[in-house]
């Protein structure tokens, strides 16, 4: 079997972002799919397919191990580590395709079939006022979901005003968190993501200030860059700490794993090297004990591609989901993405279970800067 082309395939989602697919065609007639969102700029993770297009047109795309030793680099960014993690997943597509079983079948099979989920409000809430994430949050529970995850301090950025006192730069980030507990109560969990607004001093404070909330986790109050501010961090408040997200590569991995610098891994199928890295990340979680719940705030195929791993981890915790974004979600998918009572229903068809829908992609496609015409690539 040979690869033909690989190209890129982009979705038109919210304001938030699109949601940027891998196509890989082989002479064999198999496609294999991957999704490589949110690298921070869709053109330029475009610019590194097509490199990898030129690169890879002759190989059996089966060779993964091969081809990932060739295509890795240190220096390659987040824009091309992205890339690569997309074009994985549709190399192990293929592969699992190819022999016509699911893609958990080659890492041994499933331990569940049901992929417990938390919903991810953030990328639907737009009136940010306390109200606006209470209700989001409320719908979410109401719809099934038994933890939810909300960033209320996206507005929050040195230098600070004030740390302390009624006019604290953090305070309406407080408000929205109290905000939500009170809608949802106390039977649904509740995380909270910073996305690294904070230094140590304040995240202390900040975390203290929420310690009757009962958070889920504390995700990213300082950078997952500074491992000994987590670690700060997580010694002075009585949140678990989740960090992560933005990591590549197992070898980067080694302060969460073997250093525990946080309670909770967030590795990333579409930002760590895809699912091999995943499932190596995850094993050397398990050796520490370290909990493994992926970030996932993106389209249905990087959720399907997830769970396929996932499901086989002693050490999976909770996987995210990125709730309301858009109605048609589920079905980008064919079979349709399936959430049951906050789960995930892990597809048993072969790779990673699913295809894309072309009619639906065809409705919402976005232009990819990229010499490729993907409105000419198969999908079946």
């Amino acid at each position: 079997m040979q690869i033909l082309s690989i190209s890129t395939v982009g979705v038109r989602v919210n304001h938030r972002g699109n949601w940027l697919h891998i196509v890989v065609e082989t002479d064999a007639g198999i496609t294999g799919i991957g999704e490589a969102s949110q690298s921070g700029n869709d053109a330029l993770c475009a610019a590194a397919v097509e490199q990898f297009a030129r690169l890879l047109e002759g190989e059996d795309p089966r060779r993964i191990a091969q081809i990932r030793q060739k295509l890795r680099r240190k220096d390659g960014g987040s824009f091309y580590n992205t890339a690569l993690s997309g074009l994985e997943q549709a190399l192990w597509d293929i592969t699992a395709r190819s022999l016509e079983v699911p893609l958990h079948r080659l890492f041994g099979g499933a331990v569940r079939e049901r992929i417990r989920l938390y919903a991810n409000i953030n990328r639907h809430v737009v009136d940010r006022s306390p109200q606006g994430f209470a209700r989001a949050a409320k719908q979410a529970a109401d719809g099934g979901f038994t933890a939810v995850k909300m960033a209320p301090f996206d507005e929050l950025r040195p230098p600070y005003r004030y740390r302390t006192g009624p006019e604290a730069d953090w305070r309406p980030g407080v408000e929205r968190v109290r905000a939500v507990r009170r809608a949802i109560g106390d039977e649904v969990e509740l995380a909270v993501d910073c996305h690294s607004r904070m230094d140590v001093s304040l995240a202390v404070i900040v975390g203290q200030e929420l310690a009757d909330v009962d958070l889920f986790w504390y995700e990213e109050p300082v950078s997952y860059a500074d491992t000994e501010g987590l670690t700060a961090v997580g010694a002075r408040v009585p949140q678990p700490i989740a960090s992560a997200e933005s990591v590549f590569g197992i070898e980067a991995f080694r302060a969460f794993t073997a250093g525990r610098c946080v309670d909770v891994i967030m590795p990333d199928v579409k930002h760590c090297g895809g699912i091999q890295e995943l499932n190596e990340i995850a094993a050397a979680a398990r050796m520490r004990q370290v909990p493994v719940a992926p970030h996932n705030p993106a389209g249905p195929l990087a959720t399907a591609a997830t769970a396929q791993a996932a499901s086989t981890w002693p050490n999976f915790y909770v996987l995210e989901y990125a709730w309301g974004e858009v109605d048609w979600r589920a079905d980008l998918l064919t079979p349709a993405e399936r959430i049951e009572d906050g789960h995930l229903v892990l597809s048993q068809e072969p790779g990673l279970g699913h295809r894309l829908n072309a009619q639906l992609v065809d409705a919402h496609r976005v232009p990819i800067a990229s010499s490729t015409d993907s409105s000419k690539v198969r999908f079946e």
